[in-house]
């Protein structure tokens, strides 16, 4: 499957934005969907997954309560809903694929990536 993430920008610290990632080239409900995020210099991190169904969701610690995450698969587009954003939150964002049910969090359960949209945070 490829992904082609967008959505990204620069904005100030309390603003929102709205990540997307369209899918194509194979079935996107096979697939479980995750959004990661990387900063200079810091390794890849995950940030929030959703299963295929769009039933269930997870968060990073760090992003729970401000950042949410959805699908809709008639669109083949998974998205990142991020509000009240902190300059820690300040990043490369990758959506990323994968038919794997283990562990969401876990960057090595998915192969298929995005080409990553960044994200800007002033203070």
């Amino acid at each position: 499957v490829q992904l082609q993430a967008s959505g990204g920008g620069l904005v100030q610290a309390g603003d929102s934005l709205r990540l997307s990632c369209r899918a194509s080239g194979r079935t996107f409900t096979d697939y479980n969907m995750g959004w990661f995020r990387q900063a200079p210099g810091e390794q890849r991190r995950f940030v929030a997954a959703i299963a295929r169904s769009g039933g269930g969701a997870y968060y990073a610690n760090s992003v729970k309560g401000r950042f949410t995450i959805s699908r809709d698969n008639a669109k083949n587009t998974v998205y990142l809903q991020m509000d009240n954003l902190k300059p820690e939150d300040t990043a490369n964002y990758y959506c990323a694929a994968t038919v794997l049910s283990g562990r969401p969090d876990r960057i090595y359960e998915y192969d298929n990536w995005g080409q990553g949209t960044q994200v800007t945070v002033s203070s």
